[in-house]
């Protein structure tokens, strides 16, 4: 039976390695599935977690009376530190960071646990009312299952990498019921790249994705948005300055955000106990305004439905700010988008309010303003106007808000651009030392190693042949200079194009290379990757550079140059885009250990 499943895996892989369709088609709608299925469980946890802290705790606590609602986010806190900290501590944070990074530094790696890790911690957090997000959490548990399974069945980084993204659009679109927006989220903010040969794949997962999610949770938006009409070009003019605005409001908030981070970094108590502070400060917050516990939908809502006042709009604009920073802060878990929206679904309502006075005969929607806002503080958070934009307009299903709100989602992420060069999701990654702007170029030579790239069959030359010998190697070969080798094969200088051409130019020609030659020598090492390699070339200006063991570093394995550097790097650039499939013809064996 064993043997039969084994052939018939490795009949099944032979046939996808043959079929880029046959991929697409089946992996992609796998990823679906999972990313649909798991983005629809993860709610009925928040659900059920939420019924659990504040339901249950009520009565638990009843003698607290109100005040119960203090400890509750703290109890929360405290459960998700000792968890992350002893099993997963990837999945402290707001996930999409962490997707993001290993897309780019470990080719979509991310392990298997981290599923459902990251979907315990987040519904226990949110549940508990830790003011965040469900979004960023849903993103990372569909990456997870699209990279567990490439990394079952061995495939390349690439594939891994569209897999990886495939589950990041199934999570947004079964979220949302956005699947355009989850299709260009993932291209936008996870890839990064709008390639076509990743298209077919995201779209088919974000499709599967929205039928599992229509199934359970109904055809219906995330919000209830109100409906827009343009009564007055005088609004244009306040679109750019709502525009303005958001773009302040999407930087102090991610400056906060990871100041408050930098705060708790430096409390010296156990890592496991400070979400349970922050989840203290929380309920603080909570019990005077308990609009800002958990994802905050529903106060997303009434600022739609225009029940929401001036002074009420402002307050919360900065306590969700604050409740938010403390939450991620201190290391709990959880999403940066849903509270993006909030806050910007009430900056534009109180926006709203002031042009109303400042212009009372114009009509201004303090929903439609809000709504504006919405997309306006996403955008220039993330610095993702194309996604902002389609996922505002899917949820209205309104043509006419298109141009309005393609001003302000534009507008605001120019403006964060210009002060900022990383969002809210690369500035965590920016702090960890890794420019994610520049990992393509840098992230290519600190993959190879110089003993991969290296020429070994080197032309040396001893230290007895004359400059007129070295001169006819150069015109044999057209090298631009040799090592010297002793009689014992052992590395004693190199000679250039330029010490043999000075020589020949002077009459020179039959003094040895040996009182010509460099002796102090700059190496590299088999192990070092090309960037160190380009360093230490840039630094002396050389072009050639010998390569020696570490313990015995007279003794030549070969030499690596700036030839050797571009080849390298051209192979590996048309390895990224050809090789789609990986030969492994040990992956029927490894999938059959799973059943036995």
């Amino acid at each position: 039976m064993k043997e039969l499943i084994t052939r018939k895996i490795n009949e099944l892989t032979r046939f996808l390695r043959t079929s880029e369709t046959a991929f697409i088609f089946i992996f992609s709608i796998l990823v679906g599935l999972g990313g649909g299925y798991g983005a629809v469980i993860f709610r009925w946890m928040i659900h059920w977690f939420k019924e659990l802290f504040f339901t249950g705790g009520a009565q638990v606590f009843s003698f607290l009376g109100e005040y119960y609602v203090i400890i509750i986010p703290a109890i929360g806190g405290l459960i998700i530190g000792v968890i992350i900290y002893f099993f997963a501590k990837e999945t402290k944070g707001h996930g999409v960071p962490e997707v993001i990074q290993s897309v780019a530094l470990s080719g979509g790696k991310i392990r298997f646990r981290v599923s459902f890790i990251k979907a315990l911690v987040s519904s226990v957090f949110i549940g508990a009312g830790g003011s965040v997000g469900r979004e960023g959490p849903i993103v990372q548990i569909g990456s997870s299952l699209g990279s567990s399974l490439g990394q079952i069945f061995h495939m390349s980084k690439g594939k891994i990498r569209v897999l990886v993204a495939c589950g990041a659009a199934a999570g947004i679109t079964a979220t949302f019921n956005t699947p355009l927006a989850g299709i260009f989220f993932a291209l936008e903010v996870i890839l990064r790249n709008y390639s076509p040969r990743h298209f077919a794949s995201i779209v088919i997962s974000a499709v599967v994705a929205t039928v599992v999610s229509r199934h359970y949770l109904g055809d219906t938006p995330a919000f209830l948005t109100p409906g827009y009409e343009l009564k007055s070009l005088w609004s244009y003019p306040m679109y750019v300055v709502l525009g303005f605005l958001a773009a302040i409001v999407a930087y102090l908030f991610t400056k906060t955000l990871y100041k408050t981070e930098d705060l708790f970094e430096k409390i010296k108590i156990p890592e496991y106990v400070k979400p349970a502070i922050g989840g203290l400060m929380i309920g603080l917050i909570g019990l005077y305004y308990p609009q800002i516990f958990g994802v905050g939908y529903e106060t997303i809502e009434i600022a739609l439905s225009q029940s929401i006042g001036l002074k009420l709009a402002l307050t919360l604009l900065v306590l969700k700010t604050l409740a938010t920073s403390l939450s991620l802060g201190s290391g709990g878990s959880g999403g940066v988008f849903a509270p993006s929206l909030f806050l910007g679904a009430m900056l534009g309502v109180a926006f709203s309010y002031v042009v109303q006075m400042i212009m009372p005969d114009v009509t201004i929607s303090p929903g439609a303003y809000a709504l504006l806002g919405m997309g306006a503080v996403f955008a220039g958070a993330a610095q993702a106007p194309i996604s902002a934009i389609l996922i505002l307009f899917e949820m209205t299903g309104n043509y006419k808000i298109i141009l309005p709100l393609i001003t302000v989602c534009i507008i605001s992420a120019f403006i964060v651009r210009k002060w900022s060069e990383f969002s809210i999701y690369t500035l965590k990654i920016k702090r960890k030392g890794i420019n994610i702007n520049k990992l393509t170029t840098i992230n290519l030579l600190e993959d190879l190693h110089v003993g991969d790239s290296m020429s070994k069959n080197v032309i040396t030359l001893l230290p007895n042949n004359t400059i007129n010998e070295a001169g006819l190697q150069i015109k044999n070969t057209h090298h631009r200079g040799f090592p010297v080798i002793n009689e014992q094969h052992k590395l004693v200088g190199i000679i250039t194009y330029n010490d043999i051409n000075k020589y020949l130019r002077e009459k020179k020609g039959g003094i040895p290379v040996s009182e010509v030659m460099t002796h102090d020598l700059i190496k590299c090492y088999p192990d070092e990757n090309l960037r160190m390699a380009l360093e230490k070339m840039g630094g002396k200006d050389i072009g050639r550079i010998p390569v020696v063991e570490y313990r015995e570093q007279d003794i030549m394995l070969g030499i690596i140059t700036r030839k050797n550097i571009i080849t390298a790097c051209n192979k590996a650039i048309r390895k990224r885009h050809l090789d789609i499939f990986e030969k492994d013809s040990t992956i029927g064996k490894n999938i059959s250990k799973l059943f036995y």
